[in-house]
């Protein structure tokens, strides 16, 4: 565990300040070349740069080398391939608006690294019923489950801070859980999502001044993922981003197909006072955020501080499953 302690706190350190330094001169460069969206929750035109998945896929990958350099490991590797894939998949759908079917698809193809490498164990473990044997069925759920997490992270992107405070929250409450399983090496190829994710918030908060995009809410969602299935902690990993997971459900549930999100109608709107609140139309998809406001508008920070407190709720029941399963791993 000692000689853990260098390359842990060398990955983290990349990982953070690559971010936190090559994110003010990305929004420069999307700026000076138009690429802005409007932020939909100002009243006024504000423009924000779009997208930052280059500065966060680039700290994930420059402090996953570094972790590499040191351990060696077959799960480093299928963690940066299949991050990098899901980067490329989001900067793709950036650029030109894709089908629904894509980035389900895509992402599919891109968790196919994590299996070549064997960088998996298909025990599937559970809190107080023990591991479940299912090795054929766990490649099913290794290729369903990079898409799940990907565009599940993808679906919370809607309001500034949210999708880079939720990881912020999410990661690191699985890093605790994998060092409470005694899943060291993976606990500490998880910590630079957390760093990643704290210092593209810096950017990231009210007011923003970037937003990820698909490219890098893709790469937070597809590395949670990847973490998840090379530290054999699935079950663990799906209650800490239980408030982002029902989002999906719900928005599925209510649109009842695969479909981008840009092209759907918006389940929210804004009042004079600039606080969100519920539409009437009822056509619109059913969201958290729009579960939030139902009863009460709220402003944009409120909502998100709602999001966060969910986040903190989910993590701690991740951490409290990671001491039921205890050494079992």
């Amino acid at each position: 565990m000692i000689e853990l302690i260098l390359p842990a706190v060398a990955s983290c350190i990349v990982a953070f300040f690559v971010v936190f330094l090559m994110t003010p001169p990305l929004i420069k460069f999307l700026e000076k070349r138009n690429l802005t969206v409007k932020d939909v929750n100002k009243k006024e035109d504000v423009m924000v740069a779009r997208p930052g998945g280059l500065s966060i896929i680039t700290g994930i990958i420059a402090s996953e080398i570094v972790l590499y350099a040191f351990l060696q490991l077959n799960e480093i590797l299928a963690i940066i391939i299949t991050t990098s894939a899901a980067f490329v998949i989001g900067y793709v759908d950036d650029r030109k608006v894709m089908g629904g079917w894509f980035k389900p698809v895509a992402l599919a193809i891109a968790a196919t690294p994590i299996i070549a490498l064997g960088a998996y164990n298909s025990d599937l473990a559970f809190p107080l019923f023990g591991t479940v044997q299912i090795p054929v069925l766990y490649l099913a759920l290794i290729v369903f489950m990079i898409p799940i997490t990907g565009n599940t992270i993808n679906s919370i992107d809607v309001l500034n801070g949210v999708a880079s405070g939720f990881m912020v929250i999410a990661s690191f409450s699985l890093s605790i859980c994998l060092f409470i399983v005694q899943n060291y090496e993976i606990a500490i190829a998880s910590l630079p999502l957390g760093f990643v994710s704290l210092a593209f918030y810096k950017y990231h908060k009210i007011p923003s001044k970037i937003f990820p995009g698909d490219s890098g809410a893709l790469t937070f969602g597809a590395m949670y993922g990847t973490i998840a299935i090379v530290g054999g902690i699935e079950v663990i990993a799906a209650i800490a981003l239980l408030p982002a997971i029902i989002n999906s459900f719900l928005f599925l549930s209510s649109v009842k197909k695969i479909t981008e999100h840009r092209q759907i109608k918006n389940p929210t709107s804004l009042t004079s006072e600039l606080k969100i609140k519920s539409t009437d139309d009822v056509s619109a998809p059913i969201t958290l955020v729009r579960l939030i406001v139902a009863s009460k508008a709220l402003s944009e920070k409120q909502v998100g501080f709602v999001i966060f407190k969910l986040a903190i709720f989910s993590g701690i029941l991740a951490i409290i499953t990671a001491f039921m399963m205890g050494v079992s791993l």
